[in-house]
Order: structure tokens, then C-alpha cells, then sequence
């Protein structure tokens, strides 16, 4: 198959024909038809996450079709259109027995754990308990992202920062978990701020569900400015981007019983940052991690797509073929530049 494949960290990625994945007893294998060009892989090639083994595949944001079902795979059959959620479960672990496979303690990671979807096929294990059948209503291009942008975006809004209508989120950057934030936030009736460097990233919250944007290159003190648009801080604040500026901003930008999630990976010179403890005690705030979400909860999700209240096909900007979209990883850093604050999706192995 044709695969996007680096040898080093940070060195290129280039379309190379490797072997075909061995189809696990477990599980299935998919003939990938669209991947999200996300973040987080980006992080894997510069090698921030230690779960990387070179030489690697990357892409965990996948559609695809079942094409191959292992013999200990009951549920799944040839033909299928299915989404796969960044974190796959064991099933065995008393986190996946609680309802929870997106913190499993044996959890494997298409594009991480092994190689993902930036290729023609991948290999899914534990399918039965993992895939989700895609919506006749949703093409595998706007259902990539529902594997991990979305979803995660959802998880961290609706479950774990628990918005309510009419109450404030802030979201601190609007890359594609960000907007799909504002997007999910605004679908719930909350009244979303949204804070950006890039102006196309603004402008395409806005128009997504924020009722207003920040310039976080142009503002001294945005959590002052939120405070203040807010009329005392937000709700629920998000830390998309993962830096150590937007996790103290989010903090601070917080009123009393706030509640701060943190979404963005926080990785190499940004892995510890300094935070502000005595605004979380004086101000009894709390502070929430978000990983994804088991693929048992997507139907609630789904639910908000067939009714119309969010649609992800507007937050894609580019369909990119494989060596585009190789390119287009290695450049994640340098912002939405070409992409019209919009996300890239892989359509053509």
C-alpha cells in the first residue's frame, strides 16, 4: 500500500509503498477514505510523544470501510463505513468496564501506538468494541474529524466542562478542536468567546458560533478582557491550542466555580507550565483534563449533526491528496496560513 512514512523525527515525510497491515483476530482492516491533517500528529513527528516507534505512519483522524474482519470480530462485516475514535479500549481494564475506553490503561492509538491513517489501509483491533458505523448522512470527509476534533471537542464542552445555556465558554485558540468547540458551545446555547492570534482563525469562529472574537497578539491581558466582556470571567474555559500561555489565560479568564479544561497537548518546552494555584484555591475553580471519547457516546454527538445544529463540513478549507497532506503536516507550526482558519483533510491515497 501507499503510505506517508517518516524514518527520524522532524525529518520528512514522504509517500513510500510499504507492506499491507495484518488483519487483527480482533479486529478489522479499513481502506482509510479520509484523514484529518490534526495537530497532535505534528507533535508525533517532532517527537513529543514517547509512544512513537520509527519508522512511523501518522494519522489517528479516520473514515473508512471495512475490507478484512478477523475471526474473533463479531459485529463488523465487509462494506461497512465506520469512524474510529483516536483511543481504542481493551475492554478489559476496570476504566473500560466504567464506561471509559478513551483513558484505558491498555489503550492503543492508530498514528501513535502504531501506524495510522495517513496510508491506504490500517489495521483496527478490538473492533467490536471500538469502530462506530458512520451516519448514511455524513461523507467520510466531514466524518474524519469526528474521530478526534469533534468528539474530543464535544467530551470537553458537554461532559466534562458541563456548559449550560446562556453560561460563557471561552476558547483559547481556534485551530480545528477550537472552532468544533465554538461550534458544539454555540449548539448548546452557550454564548462563546473565542481567542486567536491568526485573523482567518477569528473570522471563521465567528461566523462558526462565537459572539465575539479576541486578538491575542493585539490584547496585553485576555483574561482581563474576557473578565470584562463577560461581566466576571467565563464558565467554562478551554485551553485548545496546548501552551503554557493559553493554560494560564484560561485559568485566569475564569469566574468563581469556573471550571478550566485542558485540551491542547502541552509538549516539549510547554510539558510543565507554570500555573496559577492561588486564583484555583481562592476562587474554588476547577481544572479537567479531556482525552477523546468512547465511541459509545458518539450517537450524542451524532444527534447534534442530523438535527442541524452543527455541521462539520464547514470547517474543512482543503481536500488534499497524500503527499499534500504529508507536506501539510510538517507546516502545521506555522499556523492556518492557506487554510482560511479551516481545517485539511487527506481524500486521495
Amino acid at each position: 500500500m501507499r503510505a506517508a512514512i517518516y524514518h527520524g523525527f522532524k525529518q520528512p515525510i514522504a509517500v513510500e509503498t510499504v507492506a499491507d497491515p495484518a488483519c487483527p483476530p480482533d479486529g478489522v482492516v479499513l481502506r482509510v477514505l479520509a484523514n484529518g491533517v490534526c495537530r497532535s500528529d505534528w507533535h508525533g513527528w517532532m517527537g513529543h510523544d514517547s509512544d512513537v516507534r520509527l519508522p512511523h505512519v501518522p494519522g489517528h483522524e479516520l473514515a473508512g470501510e471495512v475490507v478484512a474482519v478477523g475471526p474473533d470480530c463479531a459485529k463488523w462485516r465487509q462494506g461497512a463505513r465506520v469512524v474510529v475514535p483516536f483511543v481504542l479500549g481493551c475492554g478489559r481494564c476496570p476504566r473500560c468496564a466504567d464506561g471509559h475506553p478513551q483513558v484505558c490503561d491498555d489503550q492503543q492509538q492508530p498514528g501513535f501506538t502504531y501506524w495510522g491513517g495517513f496510508a491506504e489501509y490500517v489495521a483496527v483491533p478490538r473492533a467490536d468494541l471500538n469502530l462506530v458505523t458512520l451516519p448514511e448522512t455524513l461523507g467520510p470527509v466531514e466524518a474524519a474529524s469526528l474521530g478526534c476534533r469533534f468528539t474530543t471537542a464535544y467530551r470537553a464542552v458537554a461532559e466534562q466542562g458541563a456548559i449550560r445555556p446562556e453560561q460563557w465558554l471561552a476558547v483559547h485558540g481556534c485551530g480545528g478542536v477550537g472552532l468544533s468547540a465554538v461550534m458544539i458551545g454555540a449548539a448548546l446555547g452557550a454564548r462563546v468567546i473565542a481567542v486567536d492570534i491568526d485573523a482567518s482563525a477569528r473570522k471563521r469562529a465567528g461566523e462558526v458560533g462565537a459572539e465575539s472574537t479576541l486578538d491575542a497578539s493585539a490584547i496585553d491581558d485576555i483574561p482581563a478582557a474576557i473578565r470584562e466582556a463577560t461581566g466576571g470571567g467565563a464558565h467554562v474555559s478551554l485551553d485548545a491550542l496546548g501552551h503554557w500561555a493559553t493554560c494560564r489565560n484560561s485559568i485566569l479568564c475564569l469566574r468563581t466555580h469556573g471550571s478550566h479544561v485542558q485540551v491542547g497537548l502541552l509538549a516539549g518546552e510547554h510539558a510543565d507550565p507554570r500555573l496559577p494555584m492561588s486564583r484555583v484555591i481562592g476562587r474554588e475553580l476547577r481544572i479537567l483534563g479531556s482525552h477523546g471519547m468512547a465511541g459509545h457516546r458518539f450517537p450524542s454527538l451524532f444527534e447534534l449533526i442530523e438535527d442541524g445544529r452543527i455541521d462539520p463540513g464547514r470547517l474543512i478549507a482543503r481536500r488534499l491528496d497524500l503527499e499534500a497532506g504529508a507536506s501539510a503536516l510538517m507546516a502545521m507550526d506555522q499556523g492556518a496560513a492557506g487554510l482560511d482558519g479551516g481545517i485539511a483533510v487527506i481524500d486521495r491515497f
